[in-house]
């Protein structure tokens, strides 16, 4: 049985994710720091490293799982798991939405430029970590490891 899983990098895809973590927490501290004292070079720069990352890394990550790993674990037949799957692609779209809202907010605070109120982007922010955050650990908990066992099983 061969399955569109042989191939994943999941050690890459788990490193991903370990800088997806960091870039969440600095965005907790950006959103902080913002807030106690507006906008410095050390806000500034943070601000423009977490936007550039969420805009090319992290949206390649979400592409690659939606062609790499959900199809082989939609098309196993568990169907907790294509709920689960289902749940993860409609995370995607909820997280690309805010993002949307979020990603031009950063790059006003990383150009010195302070068009919106600071009460949305902190809702904004708030909102991202917990979707970010939520969509990691269902990831990591529950669909990494079916995956990675899939893909053993295949090998088998």
């Amino acid at each position: 049985m061969s399955t569109a899983t042989e191939s994943v990098n999941f050690a890459g895809l788990d490193a991903c994710h370990q800088q997806m973590q960091l870039h969440l927490t600095d965005l907790e501290a950006l959103a902080q720091a913002f807030e106690a004292k507006g906008s410095d070079p050390e806000v500034k720069e943070k601000a423009q490293a977490i936007e550039s990352f969420f805009s090319s890394a992290a949206r390649k990550h979400h592409q690659q799982e939606e062609k790499e790993v959900f199809p082989a674990l939609l098309a196993s037949g568990h169907t907790e798991l294509a709920d689960l799957i289902l749940t993860l692609r409609q995370d995607h779209g909820w997280i690309e939405e805010n993002w949307i809202e979020l990603a031009p907010q950063l790059s006003a605070i990383a150009s010195g430029n302070f068009w919106f109120e600071a009460a949305e982007f902190q809702h904004a922010v708030e909102v991202f970590l917990a979707l970010c955050r939520n969509h990691l650990a269902l990831e990591e908990t529950r669909i990494y490891p079916q995956a990675i066992a899939l893909m053993a099983l295949a090998k088998a």
